[in-house]
Formats: C-alpha cells, sequence, structure tokens
C-alpha cells in the first residue's frame, strides 16, 4: 500500500511543510516522534498521511504533546500495516454528530441534500474535532472526507487551503 505523509508545522513565521517517512514504524508514538523531530518547537505540528487514495489519517501535536488522531476509515487498520499502526487502537468511531449537523446545500440551491453527512460504508474513527479550532469543525472534516469523488489528498488540500498552508503542502507533492 503507497502512502503520502505529509507534515505541516506552525512556528512563529507561519507554516513550514516537508516529507516523513513511516517506514520501519513500530507504533503510532513512533509516528509522533517523527512529527516532533521535523520542528521540535513547533506550536502545532499535523501529520497527513494518505495512502492508496482512499484513507486519510490526520494526527496533531500541540507544543509536541496532547497526540490527538483522526482517521476517515477505521478498514484502513484492516488494511495494511500502516494502518493499522497509526488508525488499529482508535476504538471510537465517531458519532454523535448529527445533533450538531448544519444544513447542507444541495445541487438545486439552498435546500438540504439527502446525502448523509458521513459516507454509510466509511467509519471514520478518532478526533473528529481534531481541526475545529483551526477552522474545520468536524461536520466539515466528515462531509470532506465522504464527499463522493474527493480523494484523500484533495481532503488534505481543502484543509490546508483553509490553514494557509496550502502551497507548502502543493511543493511537497511536485518533489
Amino acid at each position: 500500500m503507497s502512502y503520502f505523509a505529509a507534515a505541516v508545522v506552525r512556528v512563529e513565521g507561519g507554516w513550514t511543510a516537508a516529507e516523513v517517512s513511516l517506514r520501519g514504524a513500530t507504533d503510532v508514538d513512533d509516528v509522533a516522534d517523527r512529527l516532533r523531530d521535523v520542528e521540535p518547537d513547533a506550536d502545532l505540528s499535523l501529520l497527513f498521511v494518505e495512502a492508496d487514495d482512499t484513507y486519510l489519517v490526520i494526527l496533531r501535536l500541540d507544543e509536541g504533546e496532547d497526540l490527538r488522531i483522526f482517521g476517515s476509515d477505521s478498514a484502513y487498520a484492516e488494511e495494511s500495516r500502516l494502518g493499522a499502526l497509526l488508525v488499529g487502537d482508535l476504538k471510537t468511531s465517531v458519532t454523535g454528530l448529527e445533533e450538531v449537523d448544519e444544513p447542507r446545500p444541495g445541487a438545486s440551491g439552498g435546500e438540504e441534500s439527502e446525502q448523509p453527512a458521513v459516507d454509510p460504508e466509511a467509519d471514520p474513527v478518532g478526533d473528529a474535532d481534531i481541526l475545529a479550532d483551526l477552522g474545520i469543525p468536524a461536520q466539515k472534516l466528515l462531509r470532506l472526507c465522504a464527499h463522493e469523488g474527493m480523494l484523500p489528498g484533495d481532503v488534505t488540500a481543502e484543509v490546508c487551503l483553509v490553514l494557509g498552508c496550502a502551497d507548502e503542502v502543493e511543493e511537497l507533492r511536485e518533489i
């Protein structure tokens, strides 16, 4: 299973990005250490792991501590060793968000769509509020992940556009 892992870290002067190798990682703490190593003094570090145009995992460290993880689908843990390493220990499916569901504009104007906010075949796991304080509430992240035709790279690009680090991540893809 192929993957792309991009770290974006916020430092005093803005955002920087770096590709991170996850080869040989032994557990999620090892992955978190690799994220810390990108910029040890960062106040915020995010790692976007995109696998086979199917799965997205986001890891977050605030000031190098308090690892938080979101996975677009728990099936990733069953599909690969890396998936098991990243989301295999996440037992909590993302549920109970319907109460805070925002209206979703339909194709015919401002009407609500009949499409569910989350793909019924996907089982997102972890902390869907991982980016809420950065302008991407849980429902928006879930909708991006579930939107038909959106690849994990597209979701990463949309998130990074909101964060203000889209150019930095796009440069990594071009290398």
